[in-house]
């Protein structure tokens, strides 16, 4: 639709995790720190690129960052991220 190469396993996570339901925070971020990597395949696709990372919902930023993280890692220039939705508190 974009035009733009896309490459659906440039990330991947080595190590299960817990489910991030019911979790704060901070607590999300502990879980996914260093839980992703650039996948050693693709990393030519990553390499000095700027790379779009898109999720369906974004509720603490945990995941993306996780991710961007990952991407960073792997080599990437620069990470911007595209989300459909943000999941807010009730008030």
């Amino acid at each position: 639709m974009t035009g733009l190469p896309v490459c659906l396993d440039a990330l991947r996570r080595p190590r299960k995790t817990q489910s991030l339901e019911g979790q704060n925070r901070a607590a999300r971020f502990e879980t996914l720190s260093g839980a992703m990597v650039a996948n050693v395949m693709r990393q030519p696709l990553i390499q000095g690129r700027h790379i779009l990372l898109v999720d369906d919902v974004m509720t603490s930023g945990a995941t993306l960052a996780a991710a961007a993280e990952a991407a960073l890692s792997g080599g990437a220039k620069e990470v911007s991220i595209l989300t459909l939705a943000r999941a807010i508190k009730d008030a």
